[in-house]
């Protein structure tokens, strides 16, 4: 009781200073440890060791410790108490995994120039360092490039292994990562949170898994929590999780995951990605231009360096001269220069141009997203990170991020994998496609069942195009409706044809539903006369008067086993035999193709 009294800064006595330096010089920390599993085998990779302050007090939460730490300046001296804690308590666990411990590189490099962090030291923990993870927490830009690479090649050195923490949060990750190539790049919570319905967050994370497979570098989704987004990370081949779905922080580290989700590590059925509607057209990149400040040649480096101080958001300030472009001059180099010794008194007050790029990437704004992203692959990184200037007849007009042009790039992308009809924004031919083979490559034993609407064209003729959408639109709502959204997907190929490709098992139960619901509900579309006769009565092309019953649906369907199917291509060939039989059917029906070996039993 005492101890917690002691802790209880809410007390008017007690002073929040003298409790945090006590916390830091007496380590009075706890460390918690979450687990960070392999998403295809359930294999613990290792934890994630986290920080906590003493019980009962406001400063229990990590985020309090931190932000009180940097007013009382002592950011470093709790990151190396908060290391120490966590690996001292990790040791004492005797675990043979990994270790991933939190740290800035402002910190980083300070350990590394005194030595606080040694291999003796981590030896005398019977810790291996080829277990210790070094997870780079990024909090501000001000860090000297230089000197942290040298400082992380030290810890490599030894057998120590690089996290970049927070992907897509930080000022510079992205640098980092193409600088430091860390094993590991951890991406941000707030992408995974519901990635399983925002195709943004869907198409960011698979870009940062491309890169990843470029680079040899693992990645982690953090703050992962429901198994809709557990299947859709596994299905991009994100290699690692962490999250409160798969084990909070616990005093001890787990040793196997909980039998409760163990099912998630051998389901086999795949993720339906989700759906964005609208279109994107081509367009020039002057969408993307920033009126940023100039500077002269005969502006100073002291100058600039204000311009920067006194603008966070300023990531590059262009050098012009009579209007043209000459130069670009990026804050991070700009801080390199300037962190070291001496530099800033030594050419504060020469021209600006001695610390510029002297060829910078220039554009015309008429040129195209495209055109600029093709042109950018083919340069240097560091015109990504810098970005680029934008000109008009030559003259500057202002400047244009790497960051704006990926998320626009990104954008269209989205916009070009849609391909959804524009009448039901149901899924076209491209993503039936690409949903078949990506359960095909799975070895996934699924339904496919394509489906068309009988008499429709008649229907229309009759009652006219609108009616005939309305129709189109009721077909594609009862079938999204009707089937499991996270393992059935619904697609609509054109006109009145639909396609069902089914992971769920009562595939059979629920086309029935479907047929049962439009046999009473499409009835209503017709006028009351055709109601009272069952149909139409219209004249056929060559104007014979003809009777056409009211219009129903036909399914087709073929249980898909992947040995027996190489492609998309041949799964649409089964599907179209299957329709055609179940179009010789009077009425609603279901025809199922039992010809393939699949359906022996």
């Amino acid at each position: 009781m005492q101890l917690l009294r002691l802790f209880d800064t809410k007390s008017p006595e007690i002073n929040q200073s003298k409790i945090l330096h006590d916390i830091i010089d007496r380590q009075t920390l706890a460390s918690v440890f979450q687990p960070i599993i392999n998403i295809q085998s359930g294999v613990i990779l290792g934890h994630e060791g986290l920080i906590r302050g003493p019980e009962n007090s406001d400063l229990y939460s990590p985020h309090n410790l931190f932000k009180f730490a940097k007013v009382e300046n002592r950011v470093c001296d709790l990151e190396l108490a908060s290391l120490k804690v966590g690996l001292e308590s990790f040791a004492k666990h005797a675990c043979s995994n990994k270790i991933f411990v939190n740290v800035s590189p402002e910190c980083l490099q300070e350990f590394g120039r005194n030595k606080l962090i040694s291999i003796d030291y981590i030896e005398s923990l019977g810790l291996n360092p080829k277990n210790i993870v070094l997870e780079l927490t990024e909090s501000s830009p001000t860090f000297d490039y230089s000197e942290l690479y040298k400082v992380i090649d030290s810890y490599r050195n030894v057998g120590f292994q690089i996290a970049l923490d927070d992907l897509g949060e930080g000022y510079s990750t992205l640098r980092l990562w193409s600088e430091l190539r860390p094993e590991y790049v951890k991406i941000d919570k707030h992408f995974i949170h519901s990635i399983n319905s925002d195709p943004v967050k869907l198409q960011f994370v698979k870009s940062i898994q491309q890169i990843a497979d470029n680079s040899s570098t693992k990645v982690i989704a953090e703050g992962v929590e429901t198994e809709a987004e557990f299947v859709i990370l596994r299905d991009l081949n994100i290699a690692y999780c962490q999250g409160y779905l798969l084990g909070h922080p616990l005093p001890e580290p787990i040793q196997h995951v909980s039998k409760n989700i163990q099912h998630l590590f051998t389901r086999k059925t795949i993720s339906v990605f989700p759906k964005a509607a609208g279109t994107e057209r081509q367009g020039n990149i002057l969408k993307l231009l920033e009126k940023a400040p100039f500077v002269t040649p005969a502006t100073t480096n002291d100058e600039v360096n204000v311009m920067f101080e006194s603008n966070e958001k300023l990531f590059s300030i262009p050098v012009v001269e009579n209007g043209i472009p000459v130069g670009l001059i990026s804050r991070f180099s700009m801080i390199d220069s300037f962190v070291r010794p001496f530099r800033k008194e030594l050419y504060g007050k020469h021209s600006c141009t001695e610390f510029m790029d002297t060829k910078p990437l220039i554009v015309d704004g008429s040129i195209t997203y495209h055109e600029l992203s093709d042109l950018i692959t083919q340069m240097e990184p560091h015109h990504l990170t810098n970005g680029f200037i934008i000109t008009e007849n030559e003259k500057y007009i202002g400047l244009g991020s790497g960051h704006a042009l990926l998320r626009k790039i990104t954008e269209m992308q989205i916009s070009a994998a849609r391909y959804a009809n524009p009448l039901t924004l149901l899924p076209g031919n491209v993503p039936i496609n690409e949903h078949i083979d990506r359960l095909l490559e799975k070895k996934n034993t699924f339904w496919a069942c394509y489906c068309d609407l009988d008499n429709f064209k008649p229907f229309n003729d009759a009652y006219g195009f609108r009616q005939g959408d309305l129709v189109l639109q009721l077909v594609g709502e009862t079938l999204a409706k009707s089937v499991d959204v996270n393992l059935d997907f619904v697609g609509h190929i054109g006109g009145d044809d639909f396609i069902l490709i089914c992971q769920t098992t009562n595939w059979e139960e629920r086309c029935n539903f479907i047929l049962s619901h439009l046999e009473e509900v499409i009835p209503t579309f017709y006028s009351e006369e055709d109601r009272k006769i069952g149909g139409i009565e219209i004249d056929d092309r060559q104007g014979k008067s003809t009777f056409y019953p009211f219009s129903t649906l036909s399914i087709g369907a073929v249980k898909i086993v992947p040995e027996e199917f190489a492609s998309h291509y041949e799964v649409s060939a089964a599907m179209t035999v299957a329709k055609k039989e179940a179009k010789r059917i009077n009425g609603n029906s279901i025809f199922y193709e039992r010809r393939f070996r699949g359906d022996e039993h």
